[in-house]
C-alpha cells in the first residue's frame, strides 16, 4: 500500500528484455539504496514492483508481461525518470490517498497550461476508467496522488502545485505522453458491493 506522495525521482540505468519480462535497474536521486531490502515493494511511476537485486547506488526490479501490457513501463528506456515511493509503514501519516500500485490503465496528456503558480494537466482516459473519476476525488497519475479538478466524457484535469512540479516527473510531461493511472480503489469496491461491476 502506498500514499501517492512521491519520495524521490530515479533514473533508469538498465532495461533488459528477459523473455516476456523486463529487468529494470533504477538509480534513485536521494533515496538510500542501503535502506532497501530484497523483496521490498517500491512504486515506480505508480506501478508496484518488487526489488530483486541491490547494488551500491541502484536497485533492480522485474516487470512481467501483465505489467508491461497495462502500464507505460513497456516502452521504458535508459535515462527515463521515474517517480518512486516505498510502501507505507504502519503508523505513517497518510497524506495522499490509498494507492495500491496496481495500475488500472493509461491516459494521454492532451493539454497543459499555466494557471498562476499551478500547472494544469488535462488527461484523456477511456470511459471504463472515467466512470470512477469524480470532481474533487482522488486519482494517482504516475504514482502521484492528486485531486481531480474537473471531469467530462473525454478526460479529466488536475492542478499541479509548484512543490509537486519540482519533486515529481509530472512537470516534464509533454502533449501526447502516456501516464499510468490508478483510480480510487474505494469507488471500485463500492460499485462491486452494489452489484454494478460486470
Amino acid at each position: 500500500m502506498f500514499t501517492g506522495l512521491v519520495e524521490d525521482v530515479g533514473t533508469v540505468v538498465r532495461a533488459d528484455r528477459r523473455s516476456d519480462a523486463l529487468v529494470i535497474g533504477v538509480r534513485p536521486a536521494k533515496l538510500p539504496v542501503s535502506e532497501l531490502v530484497l523483496g521490498e515493494s517500491v512504486c515506480h511511476d505508480g506501478t508496484c514492483l518488487t526489488v530483486t537485486e541491490l547494488g551500491r547506488d541502484s536497485f533492480t526490479v522485474l516487470a512481467g508481461a501483465e505489467t508491461l501490457s497495462r502500464t507505460t513501463l513497456g516502452g521504458i528506456r535508459i535515462g527515463k525518470r521515474l517517480n518512486l515511493e516505498r510502501a507505507l509503514k504502519v503508523g505513517d501519516r497518510l497524506g495522499g490517498h490509498w494507492v495500491t500500485g496496481h495500475i488500472d490503465g493509461t491516459g494521454e496528456l492532451v493539454a497543459r497550461r499555466d494557471a498562476g503558480a499551478n500547472l494544469v494537466l488535462v488527461i484523456r482516459a477511456v470511459p471504463a476508467l472515467l466512470r470512477y473519476i469524480v470532481e474533487k476525488g482522488s486519482i494517482a497519475i504516475a504514482g502521484t496522488s492528486l485531486t481531480v479538478n474537473s471531469v467530462d466524457g473525454d478526460g479529466f484535469s488536475v492542478a499541479i502545485i509548484p512543490h509537486t512540479r519540482d519533486h515529481t516527473t509530472l512537470g516534464d510531461l509533454t502533449i501526447g505522453d502516456r501516464v499510468n493511472l490508478e483510480v480510487d480503489i474505494l469507488a471500485k469496491h463500492v460499485e462491486k458491493l452494489l452489484g454494478g461491476m460486470k
